[in-house]
C-alpha cells in the first residue's frame, strides 16, 4: 500500500507539472475546405494548423510502473472540415515496429477526448474516472499493416513452429472455435478490421472497452526514423459514446503513445495531461 501511495503522490507530481505546461498551449483546429474524412499525413492544409510540442509524462500510478518512457514529446496539430476533427502526430522513433509477437510489440499511439465536458468536474487524463467517461481513439502500427499487406501467416511470424493438423481441419467449425484463441473468444480486437484506429471508451484504469460502433479512421507513415500519423473522428454520430463537438467548440484532449521496440505496451507508456482544444467555426 506504501508503494501504491508513494507512486501516486509522484504521479500527481508529474500532472501538476504538465499541467502547467498545457495552461499555456492551446491546440486550435483550423476549419480546411478539405472534404471527406481527413486521413493523409502529407497533405498541405496541414501547414494551416499550428504545431504544439506536447510532454510526455512517465507512467508511474499503477503497476506495471514505466518510469523511463522512450518517447518524451508528441508535436500535435489539429484540422477539422466541418465534418471530421482530425489530429496529425508526429514522434521521432528509430525503428519501425508494426508486427505483433509473444516477445515483440508494436508502435501505437492514442488520443483521448471526454465523452462530456464539465469544466467543474474534468474527468482524470487517466483513462478518465467512474462518471468522467473518455474516448479513447487508438492507432496501431500492426493494424496498419495488416491493412496494407494483410494479416502475416504463422508460419512467416513463428519460422520454427511446427504443426501437424490445424483444429479446423478436422473438427466442425463450432468444435474447433474453442481453439481459435481471443477470436473464438469474439475478442472485438481480433476481429477483422476495416481501420487501424481501435474506437474505444473508459472511465478509470482497467475498464477499457472497446465501442460497439467504430466510428474512428486514421492512417501513418513512418519515414527517416519518425511516425505521422492521423487519427480522425466525426464531429456528429448520434452515438453515445462519442464527444459531441461541433465548429466553435471548445473541448481538452490528452494521448499516449507506446514505442514497441523499447517493450512499451498495456500501461508501459507515455501519456500527457488535458491540453485545451478548440475548434475554429
Amino acid at each position: 500500500m506504501a508503494g501504491r501511495s508513494f507512486a501516486l503522490v509522484v504521479a500527481a507530481a508529474a500532472l501538476a507539472a504538465a499541467q502547467a505546461v498545457a495552461a499555456q498551449s492551446e491546440l486550435a483546429a483550423p476549419r480546411i475546405a478539405q472534404p471527406g474524412p481527413i486521413l493523409d499525413p502529407g497533405a498541405a492544409f496541414w501547414k494551416t494548423a499550428k504545431e504544439v510540442a506536447v510532454p510526455m509524462l512517465a507512467q508511474t500510478a499503477v503497476p506495471p510502473l514505466h518510469p523511463k518512457p522512450a518517447v518524451k514529446e508528441l508535436r500535435v496539430r489539429a484540422v477539422h472540415n466541418g465534418q471530421w476533427l482530425a489530429f496529425r502526430l508526429q514522434w521521432n522513433d528509430p525503428t519501425r515496429d508494426d508486427t505483433m509477437l509473444t516477445d515483440r510489440f508494436g508502435d501505437q499511439v492514442a488520443v483521448q477526448l471526454p465523452i462530456e465536458l464539465k469544466k467543474d468536474a474534468m474527468p482524470s487524463p487517466m483513462m478518465g474516472n467512474p462518471g468522467g467517461r473518455v474516448n479513447i481513439l487508438q492507432w496501431r502500427a500492426a493494424f496498419q499493416r495488416d491493412l496494407a499487406e494483410g494479416e502475416p501467416e504463422v508460419r512467416k511470424l513463428y519460422p520454427y513452429a511446427q504443426v501437424d493438423v490445424y483444429p479446423d481441419q478436422v473438427l466442425r467449425a463450432t468444435d474447433a472455435r474453442p481453439y481459435t484463441g481471443a477470436l473464438g473468444l469474439d475478442n472485438p480486437v481480433s476481429r477483422p478490421r476495416a481501420s487501424p484506429v481501435l474506437d474505444q471508451m473508459a472511465e478509470g484504469w482497467g475498464t477499457m472497452t472497446v465501442k460497439t460502433e467504430q466510428e474512428a479512421d486514421g492512417r501513418g507513415e513512418w519515414a527517416n526514423g519518425v511516425w505521422t500519423v492521423v487519427i480522425t473522428l466525426p464531429l456528429a454520430t448520434g452515438t453515445p459514446n462519442t464527444p459531441r463537438l461541433s465548429p466553435g467548440a471548445s473541448t481538452i484532449a490528452a494521448f499516449a503513445v507506446w514505442d514497441g521496440g523499447s517493450g512499451e505496451v498495456g500501461s508501459r507508456k507515455a501519456w500527457s495531461s488535458w491540453l485545451p482544444l478548440r475548434l475554429a467555426k
